[in-house]
This record gives structure tokens, C-alpha cells and sequence, in this order.
């Protein structure tokens, strides 16, 4: 199923997706900061659900966060995918090499590996550091590994060269590589079965020795295939209980953030609180104040309006007292 659909990206605007695969996710997800990983698949989840791709959104649930080296690897095949090219091409050609037991090409090959895959790695670093994230030496001893890794399994190779590494991978020398990739594959578990190498992909063997010497040889050989294993298996294991509790830390920093927010609003809910309480206090003793300058100006006004009355009563009389004086002396004259 493929829709077209809208998500945004953390740090970045909207981002249109159209035709709608797992590996356009995949791509998208592991080319951004290992921090916004979780909440950036989250979105792209609840994307695919909101557009009815509920298989899709099960799958993009799936890609596992990329560790710090499968990071640093990505951002040198995205930084750089020329040199990254290279390199791989010299993969195909040492592979080729060992098929055809081609003795001196190979250890020619090889010398140049070491060189460009020790540069390469150095160049990661670097580039790690440009982006704000220092690496330490276990971390480019990890990066030298996955890309001798991928010089000698095309799978790996492939994983490299799309910038889609979820964890480091290794290579002992014995067949391809084993390490755990990122399911592209519309939701599969992630690939973690190890191939021992085939006819064609093992040098062929003159017979050297007797049936029993190779019958030890091959209890040796399994013997050593099932430790790997076994040692894959539990560094697998590891790099899960890594991340999850990688992702548990960051849900417990996101929570403590939200946390630490509430209270924050809580606490400024609580002083706009007390300063509005303290206000109506103020208010309400300033209402009483002035109800109590006003009822004094209403006695005041009432003893005025009294002294008033009064002085016009005395006026009056006086005014009348004043007339009948003026009369009397006019009737005299």
C-alpha cells in the first residue's frame, strides 16, 4: 500500500511524502539527529495511521534507533557518498579477488582496504565532530569495522551506501557479514541470519590432508561459526537492551521536561493566585474606605442642608422685620 502524506519533521518544515515506502522512510529517519529519532518516528507512525496504512505504520514502529556508530556511519555516507562509493567498489573487487584466488591481487587489495577504510573512519570522526557530535575511539573503532564489513558482504555494503545502519556490524573473515540491519521489507524482522558462504564465494580447497583432518576441520570450523554466532547473538541482544533503555531514558527526559513545565505553570498559576487574592483584599479596603468617606459626606451634606434651612428661615424673618420697619417709617414721614 503507498499513500500520499504530510508529516514535519523535527527542526524542518513540513515534509510531503508521496508514494509512500518503508525505505523512503528509513532514508528520511536515519539521516536526522539521533536525538529526534524517537519523536520523528512517532510522527511518521501516526502519519501512515492517519492515511489508513496501519501495515506501514507497524513496519516504520519497527526501524530501531540508530546507534552512535550506526549514526556516525550514515552521516559519512550521506556527507561524502563518493569516497563511501569507492570504498564499496573496492569490495566488489576484493570479493571478486577471493573467488578467483587471485593471491597477490588480493593481498594488494587488501593493503589498499586497511588504508582507505582507516582514512574513511578517521573522516567520520571529523565529520561527526562538524555536526556538533564528537566521537570517541570506540566509537571509530566500531566505524572501521562496519566498513570492513561492508567491503566483504554486499548486504552490509548496500546498508552503507543507503545510510540506513540501525547497529555496527563485523566481519571475522569467515563468509559475509552478520549485523543487524534495518527491515526494508514492507515490516519483516530485521535480517540477523549469517550466511557460511557457498561454492562460489569460498576459495575452492585442494585436498591436503586426510577424510579425518577434514572432518576435524569442518568440527573446527562449525565450532568456531556457532561461538560467532553465539557472540552475535548476545552483542545483538545488548545493542537492544541498549537502545531501549536509550529510548527509556529519553521518554523519562521528555517526561520529566513535561513535568517540570506543569510545575512551572502550576507555580505562576499559583502566584497570579495570591497576587489577585492580595489585590481584591486591597480593593475590598478601599471600598470600605470609601463607603465609609462616603457616609461621612452624607452626614456632612444632611448637616448642611439643616444649616441651611435654618439660615434661610432666620433670613426670612429678618427680611420681613426689615419691610415692616421700612413701612412703619414711611407711614411717619
Amino acid at each position: 500500500m503507498s499513500n500520499s502524506w504530510t508529516v514535519s519533521s523535527p527542526g524542518a518544515g513540513s515534509l510531503r511524502l508521496a508514494s509512500m515506502t518503508l525505505e523512503d522512510v528509513a532514508v528520511d529517519l536515519y539521516g536526522i539527529d539521533p536525538s529526534e529519532f524517537v519523536a520523528a518516528r512517532a510522527e511518521r507512525v501516526a502519519a501512515a495511521k492517519k492515511a489508513g496504512d496501519k501495515q506501514l505504520a507497524t513496519a516504520i514502529g519497527k526501524l530501531r534507533k540508530p546507534t552512535v556508530t550506526a549514526w556516525t556511519v550514515n552521516l559519512l555516507a550521506r556527507t561524502v557518498p563518493d569516497e563511501v562509493n569507492a570504498l564499496l567498489a573496492l569490495g566488489d573487487a576484493l570479493r571478486k579477488a577471493q573467488r578467483e584466488l587471485s593471491g597477490d591481487q588480493l593481498r594488494a587489495l587488501t593493503a589498499q582496504r586497511q588504508q582507505v577504510v582507516s582514512a574513511l573512519a578517521r573522516r567520520a570522526g571529523a565529520i561527526a565532530e562538524e555536526h556538533g557530535k564528537p566521537v570517541g575511539e570506540n566509537v571509530l573503532r566500531e566505524v572501521t569495522q562496519t566498513l570492513t564489513a561492508a567491503l566483504a558482504d554486499a548486504e552490509v555494503a548496500e546498508q552503507v551506501r543507503s545510510g540506513t545502519l540501525a547497529t555496527a556490524a563485523s566481519y571475522e573473515g569467515f563468509g559475509p557479514a552478520g549485523p543487524e540491519l534495518v527491515a526494508l521489507d514492507g515490516g519483516a524482522s530485521p535480517k540477523t541470519e549469517r550466511r557460511t558462504g557457498s561454492r562460489d564465494s569460498e576459495p575452492a580447497r585442494r585436498d591436503t590432508g586426510s577424510e579425518g583432518g577434514t572432518r576435524a576441520e569442518r568440527k573446527a570450523s562449525d565450532a568456531q561459526r556457532k561461538a560467532r554466532e553465539a557472540e552475535e547473538a548476545a552483542r545483538r541482544e545488548l545493542d537492544e537492551a541498549r537502545q531501549e533503555l536509550d529510548d527509556a531514558l529519553e521518554a523519562v527526559e521528555s517526561a520529566r521536561t513535561a513535568l517540570d513545565s506543569a510545575k512551572a505553570e502550576a507555580e505562576q498559576a499559583a502566584r497570579t493566585l495570591a497576587d489577585d487574592e492580595a489585590r481584591i483584599e486591597e480593593l475590598r479596603a478601599e471600598l470600605e474606605r470609601a463607603e465609609q468617606q462616603r457616609q461621612f459626606a452624607r452626614t456632612a451634606d444632611r448637616a448642611a442642608q439643616d444649616e441651611l434651612r435654618t439660615a434661610q428661615r432666620q433670613f426670612d424673618r429678618v427680611e420681613r422685620w426689615a419691610r415692616r420697619a421700612r413701612a412703619r417709617v414711611e407711614d411717619l414721614s
